[in-house]
């Protein structure tokens, strides 16, 4: 795959990262962090509107790495993510090192 490819994917997702950020910071606020949360599919697919339930605590644990994202079960793409865990509806990737893991990095909201 190309550089320029991984980059495109890398940023897609950071983009729908930055969505559910402002989402869990409306939980935080409005003390709910022990509930559930609805959130946007941080996939690479610009395009994707799917969204999906997950509580605000496993949210936390997958933002505590900027490497890592969560998307509705089977949008990873496996050229540049590996699925490292599987929760109800949703999957958590981590970025391969290389362009995309990198973007990840470079526009982690909490860096």
């Amino acid at each position: 795959m190309s550089e320029e490819r991984a980059r495109r994917v890398g940023l897609n997702e950071s983009i729908f990262r930055q969505v559910n950020e402002q989402i869990e910071s409306l939980n935080r606020d409005f003390g709910t962090e022990e509930r559930t949360m609805t959130a946007v599919c941080e996939c690479a697919n610009g395009d994707c509107t799917e969204r999906f339930e997950i509580s605000v605590s496993a949210y936390e644990a997958v933002r505590a790495d900027p490497r890592r994202y969560v998307l509705v079960s089977g949008h990873a793409v496996p050229e540049f993510e590996s699925v490292v865990h599987r929760g109800d509806g949703y999957e958590v990737v981590e970025k391969e090192a290389g362009p995309a893991g990198e973007l990840a990095e470079e526009t982690d909201p909490r860096s």
